[in-house]
């Protein structure tokens, strides 16, 4: 059977086979059974946090309302499912379902850059059954990957300062091609000043920005002798970069660059740690180049320049990459919590789940920090920011309808006005869910509606159990 596409590399003309099969069985099955057009809510959320989280800054919806606006089927699509042979037995309306499918559904979510804690839902999707179903896969894959990096580098901003330069260097540790560019994009969208991704810079209208590698060092070097031919060579065509100082001696390097600059033959603005004892050489470096900007990298992350911090470390910027994008992922999961107005849940052990269309509603205290949430219905409860005040409510609901029967209802944010919403949520929450040391997330307590909810559907549900 010859391939959809000659290489795995995948668009929006292939986003719809970008799924799990049982999405796609799944969806057979519905139309077999005539469920397929039943209006159905699934939502979007982490049981727990991430080891070392104490918030999730939420990220990726942009890239999920572009999938939902361009989703559909091809005929050669359905012409490569049809022939695996797995759907020999599906009924005739599930390919007509396919071939004139689009999203038709509406989209309610948070705001990319809004801290979540755990069972808040990020989205939900209100659409026809099938349609919900089908596109789960690339909705948790893109929201919980681009919401670990931005979690991650909120953390690392938040410890590092405002002042800092803090740029994003994960392109080769991402999974993939594509996560690159997620990465780049979540990470400048949390507050980063900058990638060294030059598609993802471009294409997020950002300006590259990097240093050198220690392969220019060692090959100039070696073909013309010195480690300062190396430095002096890429500032003839890069004037003012940084420089990457670390591959030999660091002291040794920095007295000569120091020298050069007191002999009036170089000026040095910048210079990159690597490797080695950060605390230590960032101090010889600013005693011999005190007016140099200091930048140091090497399996850098939030606690560890906290702890750099801490030591008196000299440093003025950071080039974050491993810990930046991998790791312990952002468990999140995508459960059907109603469908024609029957609530559902998951009532499996340690998997619970509760049913209904929810809100989440923000708490604050006199200062302006999070005090606390409530998970609430979104049917007993008013529904804009200004019945809350008229109502003396002291919260805010965050989850709002982005998009209604498959249209966006609003325009996509810029990646400054999501990184400024990422950083006034972390600064709004209490210290002991930002510390970096065993944080202490909040816990949305569920309202009072939400709670007989979840007693009377657990009745319904085990009441059915016990009579099949």
């Amino acid at each position: 059977m010859s391939a959809v596409t000659p290489a795995l590399v995948p668009t929006p003309d292939t986003y719809s086979l970008l799924t799990d099969l049982y999405q796609i069985t799944m969806a057979a099955c519905y139309a077999g059974e005539g469920l397929d057009q039943r209006r159905a809510s699934f939502e979007l959320f982490v049981r727990r946090l991430p080891p070392g989280c104490g918030y999730l800054i939420a990220m990726g919806l942009q890239q999920a309302l572009d999938y939902l606006e361009s989703f559909h089927f091809s005929q050669e699509q359905v012409r490569s499912l049809q022939a695996t042979g797995i759907f020999d037995h599906a009924p005739a309306q599930f390919w007509e379902l396919l071939q004139d499918g689009r999203f038709t559904g509406d989209v309610w979510a948070v705001a990319e850059g809004t801290a979540l804690f755990a069972h808040e839902p990020f989205l939900r999707i209100e659409a026809p059954l099938w349609q919900a179903q089908i596109v789960e896969t690339y909705l948790l894959n893109t929201i919980n990957y681009q919401t670990l990096v931005a979690t991650r580098a909120a953390q690392i901003r938040d410890v590092a300062g405002e002042n800092a330069t803090i740029l994003e260097f994960g392109s080769r540790r991402a999974f993939s091609p594509q996560a690159s560019l997620w990465a780049a994009r979540a990470a400048l969208a949390a507050g980063f000043d900058g990638t060294s991704n030059v598609l993802a810079a471009l294409s997020l209208g950002h300006q590259p920005k990097g240093t050198m590698a220690h392969s220019l060092v060692m090959a100039l070097s070696a073909v013309n002798g010195t480690e300062d031919e190396a430095f002096a060579a890429f500032h003839r065509y890069f004037p003012g970069a940084a420089l990457l100082i670390d591959t030999y001696d660091v002291e040794a390097a920095a007295q000569r660059l120091a020298d050069h600059v007191a002999a009036g033959k170089m000026q040095v603005d910048a210079v990159r740690l690597d490797s080695g004892d950060l605390v230590k050489l960032s101090k010889i470096v600013r005693s011999l180049l005190p007016h140099a900007t200091i930048f140091a990298s090497g399996d850098l992350d939030g606690p560890e320049i906290a702890r750099l911090q801490q030591e008196g470390a000299m440093l003025d910027g950071y080039g974050i990459g491993t810990k930046l994008v991998t790791g312990n992922p952002v468990n999140g999961v995508y459960k059907l919590v109603d469908i024609d107005g029957i609530p559902t849940m998951k009532a499996s052990t340690g998997k619970i789940t509760y049913p209904g269309c929810k809100q989440i509603f923000r708490q604050f205290d006199s200062q302006g920090i999070v005090k606390g949430d409530r998970l609430g219905l979104m049917n007993d409860e008013p529904t804009s920011t200004a019945d809350y005040q008229a109502a003396d409510y002291n919260e805010i609901p965050l989850l709002e309808r982005v998009m209604k029967q498959g249209e966006r209802l609003m325009a996509a944010e810029s990646l400054e006005a999501i990184a400024h919403r990422s950083r006034t949520a972390v600064t709004h929450l209490p210290p002991t869910s930002r510390q970096m040391n065993h944080p202490t997330p909040l816990e949305a307590a569920p309202s009072i509606s939400l709670k007989i909810l979840t007693e009377n559907t657990a009745k319904r549900i085990q009441h059915a159990y016990t009579q099949s």
